[in-house]
């Protein structure tokens, strides 16, 4: 009976974390539906047998200086940068004089209706060159100076906090991915591992040296490593991914390739 209760225990709780896992799909699927306007067709998965390649190059050190080079915020916050310190050079231009060309033409016409002899029209035309020099303006080209420099020095600063944003993702990424072949690989020799222990336990139970309770841990056990081994080929996937948007280099073709490794799923 002690067995029986303990099998009975498992059960009702497996099956509510299956409740809670169902659950936890559809609010993923009605945040799919979201995104793309669209209810979500079934999903492809990744092969089982997949092999995910290390990054190229194999050191961390390149990715990074990479990413602070070539990270699309980066080259934006440069961008960024240039602009205002165009910006200052073009208030600064406010103290110097300038030379304008400068033309009009005027047309007049004249109806009275006492006198004729007032009756006409005319036209004149002008043209010559403008010489301003500013003297004083109540300060404001100093202080659209001073706010053109706090600008940039504001520029400057995002610049820099964009190349450390773009550093620590692909460092994290690269981890990620490195981390994630490790695991993939261990988790690989695991399954065979837990696989070997559910035959070895259900021939035990046949033969009458193990109880039905062994038989449902190894089960258990087998298929909570193949979740996490699924799981952990998705993040090394999506760190890829990551990895290459960080440094500016993700292309279409990249999803492409990502395609060929998933297989649909009917229902």
């Amino acid at each position: 009976i002690t067995d029986t209760n303990e099998a009975q225990a498992s059960f009702d709780l497996v099956l509510a974390q299956e409740i809670a896992a169902n659950n936890n799909l559809e609010v993923a699927r009605s945040t799919l539906q979201q995104i793309s306007g669209q209810a979500p067709a079934p999903l492809a998965t990744l092969r089982p047998s997949v092999k995910l390649s290390a990054p190229e190059p194999a050191q961390i050190t390149p990715w990074v200086g990479i990413a602070e080079q070539q990270n699309y915020s980066v080259l934006g916050q440069q961008i960024s940068l240039e602009a205002a310190k165009r910006q200052i050079k073009l208030k600064r231009a406010g103290h110097l004089p300038t030379v304008d060309l400068v033309a009009s033409r005027n047309f007049s016409n004249i109806n009275g209706n006492n006198n004729q002899f007032s009756n006409g029209s005319g036209t004149s035309n002008a043209i010559g060159v403008q010489w301003t020099i500013p003297l004083y303006s109540g300060g404001s080209v100093n202080s659209e100076v001073k706010q053109a420099v706090a600008l940039e020095d504001k520029a400057r600063s995002d610049l820099e906090y964009a190349r450390r944003t773009a550093a620590l993702n692909a460092r994290q990424a690269y981890l990620g991915v490195s981390n994630g072949l490790a695991q993939i690989k261990a988790l690989e020799a695991a399954e065979i591992s837990s696989q070997s222990s559910l035959d070895s336990n259900k021939l035990g139970y046949q033969v009458g040296v193990r109880i039905n309770i062994d038989v449902l841990n190894a089960e258990q056990q087998l298929f909570s490593t193949r979740r996490d081994l699924a799981k952990v080929r998705y993040d090394t996937l999506m760190n890829g991914l990551k990895l290459k948007a960080a440094t500016g280099a993700l292309k279409e073709n990249d999803l492409v390739q990502v395609n060929t490794l998933l297989v649909p799923v009917y229902y």
